[in-house]
């Protein structure tokens, strides 16, 4: 499913315009992404839930050429499924 087709279902199973559904997609999206940059979590009980986790830096290799680099730290959104997703899917 891409974002169009979110915005058709959400729209047709809340009976908003689709106009309005991907405002309120866009907003939901905007708020996680928003609380997931001041270091806060997102949780949404029986869904899941959204954190940022911290990785340190590290060395890999180019898969050309094989030669070593360097990988900086860096922080990465995660998102653990709460249980009510895992047993419906």
């Amino acid at each position: 499913m891409n974002k169009g087709e979110l915005i058709t279902s959400v729209s047709t199973k809340s009976g908003l315009s689709k106009v309005d559904s991907e405002k309120a997609i866009d907003a939901v999206f905007d708020s996680i992404t928003d609380a997931l940059k001041d270091g806060d979590e997102v949780r949404m009980v029986g869904f899941g839930t959204f954190v940022c986790v911290d990785k340190p830096a590290s060395e890999g290799r180019n898969p050309r050429t094989g030669e070593k680099i360097k990988i900086k730290a860096r922080r990465v959104p995660k998102f653990k499924p709460g249980k009510q997703l895992k047993e419906s899917v």
